[in-house]
């Protein structure tokens, strides 16, 4: 009863074999089939897709590189287009972020094209403007498309020969930093407008309301920097005005220095203990 068992269970398990050899023929033999239909697969279209939010280059313009660098695309098999060169070279344009170049079995091939993200712009005081994208690299103005972003000025001096390119100087680090930092928080990309690079290296803060000077410093601690901001705001503006001081510096730790308006009667200059290290604000101002 056993050695009957045992030879059906091998019969079985032959079939099974078969089947799957069988099975697998088909597919390399599709494999094949379908391997020699995409090298002999026509080009039938060419789609491209732009990503992301910004519109510093047009489909049009992705376009018209393929053409001169690559001749008409159209009518050639899918297997001589350089797609790998294709993605290279889209890569080289200091907007585009990346670039992936896909072909289908009806002879679509499909460029999807990233582009950078600006942040911040520079107003270089010896060289071309610039802007710094999200990764922080520097990436040239565009003569056609504008981004609503920051932008900086004052004693900023960048070396930038208008290609993609890494800042080189603390300063300009700190400058995208801190925009990095404003854009990310609703109430600060509605209150600053713009920043300004002093004579002493210092980022100042330029608001829209108000017109006081608001020096940062660096972009070290900006957390607690801009908590001492909106502390004057919410605890000194609503007793004197928002004018009634020309500056705020925000720079000494644990506290806020503010200079008066020539208009305005208190003390010259008041000092705000800082809130992030729970000190009471003195009502009555300490004069320097």
């Amino acid at each position: 009863m056993n050695s009957i068992a045992s030879y059906r269970f091998n019969w079985r398990n032959v079939l099974y074999g078969a089947m799957g050899a069988v099975l697998f023929a088909g597919t390399i033999m599709l494999m094949g089939f379908i391997s020699t239909k995409s090298s002999e697969q026509a080009c039938t279209s060419v789609r491209i897709i732009l990503l992301g939010n910004e519109s510093f280059i047009e489909q049009k313009d992705i376009a018209a590189l393929l053409i001169e660098k690559f001749g008409e695309l159209e009518g050639r098999t899918l297997e001589s287009i350089p797609v790998h060169q294709i993605e290279y070279d889209l890569r080289q344009i200091p907007y585009v972020f990346s670039a992936i170049v896909t072909t289908d079995m009806d002879g679509l091939l499909t460029v999807r094209v990233k582009q950078r993200e600006a942040v911040v712009r520079i107003i270089n005081r010896d060289g071309p403007d610039f802007y710094i994208d999200q990764q922080g690299h520097k990436m040239p103005v565009s003569l056609k498309y504008v981004p609503r972003v920051p932008v900086v000025n004052g004693f900023i001096s960048e070396p930038y020969d208008g290609t993609l390119d890494s800042t080189k100087s603390r300063l300009v680090a700190d400058v995208f930093q801190t925009a990095q930092y404003i854009s990310s928080d609703s109430l600060w990309s509605s209150q600053v407008v713009q920043l300004y690079v002093n004579e002493y290296h210092d980022i100042e803060l330029v608001p829209r309301v108000g017109d006081q000077r608001i020096i940062l410093g660096n972009a070290d601690s900006l957390e607690r920097k801009f908590d001492k901001l909106l502390l004057f705001y919410r605890k000194i503006v609503p007793k004197t005005g928002i004018n009634a001081y020309k500056s705020v510096n925000l720079k000494f730790a644990g506290q806020i220095v503010c200079e008066r308006s020539e208009d305005f009667n208190p003390d010259d200059i008041v000092i705000i203990p800082d809130s992030t290290q729970h000190s009471s604000i003195n009502s009555n101002n300490t004069q320097l």
